[in-house]
């Protein structure tokens, strides 16, 4: 490898790290075009134009006043080498004064290859209006509207790069350090139109054809198109990191995606991907470009991370799992948990630890602690040790049946459609609507569960119940979850929120210890896929003791992966 490290990057689903505020045509712009100016909210003049990183088209010479970076520049003025020249009162530059009212200044050529330049933002729409918003009009249609997202991590890298400033007034904070390479893996955008290989410079090689949203990139903005990636993207994206971080080229990864989603994405990765490599996690509260945006930090602190080798062993391997680094924070993936949209959001669940370390402090990232559960290529569940085939359940013509459920292809990747079906119900006091407890009144539960029965023969369930043990209140849908259990739906029981205590196992449920329900429902994804379906029951309401024996059995397995990972 070379001296410095190669790193990947994934650009993942609605990432706010990845997106950018809307671009509002300047008021040099609408002055040059005979436009009203755009104003404060109070409708008083605006003192500046917004600055948007941009390229030159062509080198141009400017100049800059002597002394203008700080105020207290020129009270240290003899300590400064002489300027460049001055400027006379007409512009004219001379290398040497004048006059008394000549202008000292540093004479500078711009350049394209220089990178990209804080510039007024001169574009309008296409009917002569400045832009205004993401849409050419309010709530207007995805075809009248801009992507604020950029497409692959590259773009912010390199923004980052040129005019990001280190606290030791440093520049190129990632190249410095580490090469990168860009994947789109889910990306939050997308090129509607196609990409042609010969106008790429930034993503590598190779076309890109028409993408559609929803399919192939997913954003949050504009808002009122909004789309989320489905259940068997998580597939998708095990089989791409999987691959890449296989392919011997790299450190390990950078993943990142929206600040709400990203904490299920990296719990995912560090159950499911059975590498040897770190991948970290990296969101932001606020867009990048913002004011006192977040995200550059926490991706250069990534970087560093990566580099420094900190996660490895004595063998070389990672011994954290997958972590979220967020404000000089290394949180682990089973723990971390958003919790407000603010730098500093991100909080730990379980009640028992969660934070590692440290990074982008003053000196090298540090880790204080080591998780004791299981992950990456320690895991029970990862696509190594996942089966061909297991074992699932359908109902056909009123009778429970076992069917065989193909996971992988002959590459040993995930196939996208067999990602199983795990509900999240929640469960609270005061629940029943009288004293009956009736059955046919839970018409979510019992339609849930006929849904799986019908079309998804890997299915279960987490019961978000009291806090901390998971029970639920009413007898009837304690009743119903059983129904599940009988019928081959494994149902995992965590207690509501954030809590600290222990859900144990009990009555053929799988003890969700102190995982969240969104962590608790991935896990039970990847045991589906690891053990198969529980076997059914002939009739689910009416189990036998031969067949509970059985259940009992396989649930073992189940709750061995609960307790340790």
């Amino acid at each position: 490898m070379s001296a410095k490290p190669r790193i990947a990057h994934f650009a993942g689903p609605n990432a706010t790290i990845q997106n950018t505020p809307a671009l509002v045509t300047s008021n040099k712009a609408r002055a040059k075009h005979g436009l009203p100016l755009a104003t404060n909210h109070d409708g008083s003049p605006a003192r500046f134009d917004v600055l948007r990183p941009q390229r030159l088209a062509t080198p141009v010479k400017v100049y800059v006043e002597q002394f203008s970076a700080h105020p207290l520049e020129a009270d240290a003025a003899d300590l400064y080498g002489p300027p460049d020249g001055y400027l006379d009162a007409k512009g004219a530059f001379h290398k040497t004064r004048e006059g008394p009212n000549d202008k000292p200044v540093y004479e500078v050529e711009l350049r394209p290859e220089d990178g990209v330049y804080p510039l007024p933002y001169m574009a309008r729409q296409v009917d002569g209006q400045p832009w205004e918003d993401d849409t050419m009009e309010p709530l207007g249609p995805p075809e009248r509207a801009r992507q604020p997202f950029f497409p692959d991590g590259s773009r912010s890298f390199e923004e980052i790069d040129r005019l990001g400033i280190g606290e030791h007034g440093e520049g190129n904070l990632i190249s410095s350090r580490a090469e990168i390479d860009f994947y789109r893996v889910l990306p939050p955008s997308g090129y509607k139109k196609g990409l042609a290989a010969a106008k790429r410079t930034d993503i590598g090689a190779g076309d890109i054809p028409p993408e559609l949203r929803g399919k192939d990139y997913f954003y949050y903005r504009p808002y009122h198109t909004a789309v989320s990636p489905p259940r068997p993207t998580l597939a998708r994206i095990a089989n791409s990191v999987r691959k890449i971080l296989a392919s011997g080229q790299y450190e390990g990864g950078i993943w990142t995606q929206g600040s709400p989603r990203i904490e299920e994405t990296i719990y995912w990765f560090n159950i499911i991907l059975d590498t040897t490599l770190p991948v970290v996690g990296n969101a932001a509260q606020r867009a990048h470009g913002q004011i006192s945006n977040d995200g550059p930090k926490n991706i250069v602190d990534a970087v560093d991370y990566i580099a420094s080798r900190v996660w490895a062993d004595s063998a070389g391997c990672n011994r954290a799992g997958m972590v979220l680094i967020q404000e000089q924070q290394i949180f682990a993936a089973r723990e971390v948990q958003k919790g407000d949209a603010r730098p500093g959001g991100y909080v730990t669940t379980g009640g028992h630890g969660g934070i590692l370390g440290a990074a982008g402090h003053d000196g090298a990232p540090v880790l204080m602690y080591l998780p004791a559960t299981r992950h990456t290529h320690q895991s029970e569940v990862n696509i190594a040790r996942i089966p061909r085939e297991v074992q699932g359940v359908l109902r056909t013509d009123g009778r429970m049946q076992e069917v065989p459920v193909l996971l992988k292809t002959g590459a040993g990747e995930l196939i996208e459609t067999i990602v199983p079906n795990v509900s999240i119900i929640k469960d609270g006091n005061y629940i029943a609507d009288d004293y009956t407890d009736d059955l046919e009144r839970e018409v979510d539960l019992i339609a849930l569960i006929d849904a799986k029965l019908r079309g998804a023969p890997l299915a279960g369930f987490v019961m978000e119940g009291l806090s901390p043990y998971g029970y639920a209140t009413s007898a009837a849908r304690h009743r119903l979850l059983l129904r599940a259990v009988h019928s081959g739906m494994p149902v995992a029981r965590v207690g509501r929120g954030n809590a600290e205590g222990f859900a144990p196992p009990r009555d053929r449920f799988i003890g969700g210890r102190n995982l969240t329900s969104t962590k608790a429902r991935l896990l039970l994804m990847a045991c589906l896929m690891r053990f198969g379906s529980l076997p059914p029951c002939a009739n689910p309401d009416a189990p036998t003791e031969s067949e509970l024996t059985v259940i009992r059995e396989k649930l073992k397995a189940y709750q061995a992966v609960f307790d340790t990972h």
